[in-house]
């Protein structure tokens, strides 16, 4: 078993709330992500992939192969995107990176398998600091 990483950036808006909450209880429990103005962030996304070696090619996959399916499927959706607004496959969700962590695998789980190979993890880095892995359900 090989695992292969693509790393990808995108930039988005988004903002944590609960519409049923009022201003000053999603200002405690979500703080300045609550901003009524939205907030934005410099994501980098980690896809990792894993298979078996092609004894012809000598690799998983094309990685110009993979590279095309993260952005028709991810990156072409989110970049310069209000997450709230603008992306269908977070519509109803909390946008929080957790949840789209869980909404990209899931937006390309199959045109990875499309690939011949898995999907191993989806590794969401909104911040320096704040990271998220998800490995499936």
């Amino acid at each position: 078993m090989i695992y292969i990483t693509r790393k990808e950036q995108f930039s988005a808006a988004h903002k944590l709330y609960r519409p049923e909450w009022s201003d000053e209880k999603n200002l405690a429990v979500f703080g300045k992500c609550s901003n009524p103005n939205w907030h934005g962030h410099n994501y980098i996304l980690e896809v990792t992939i894993k298979g078996e070696i092609n004894a012809e090619t000598g690799f998983l996959v094309n990685l110009s192969d993979l590279s095309r399916v993260v952005q028709r499927d991810v990156i072409s959706k989110v970049d310069h995107k209000n997450l709230n607004l603008d992306v269908d496959f977070m519509s109803g969700k909390m946008v929080s990176t957790e949840n789209l962590a869980v909404g990209i695998w899931q937006q390309m789980e199959a045109g990875i398998s499309a690939l011949g190979c898995k999907l191993h993890c989806v590794k969401l880095q909104e911040t320096e600091k704040n990271v998220v892995e998800y490995y499936g359900e």
